[in-house]
């Protein structure tokens, strides 16, 4: 019952960062693509583009700790 549980845990961990890489992945893209069309609006595409990365970076930290928490209780 206990390898289950270990393998829940990774798949949880390993979900939450590809989430996060994938998001991260889209906003730099799109950023990327704004500021080429309007190179005017580059300072507020980035400023928003580097809250956004944030808020996903803090969720796939969230995640993880989520996910290790468990491990200590299974291993506890």
């Amino acid at each position: 019952m206990g390898s289950m549980i270990a393998i829940g845990v990774g798949l949880a961990a390993g979900l939450a960062v590809f989430g996060a890489g994938v998001g991260i992945g889209r906003i730099g893209g799109s950023a990327t693509e704004g500021i080429s069309r309007q190179p005017e609006a580059a300072n507020k595409i980035q400023t928003a583009m580097i809250i956004a990365a944030a808020l996903i970076e803090g969720v796939a930290l969230f995640g993880l700790v989520i996910a290790f928490l468990m491990v200590n209780k299974i291993t506890g």
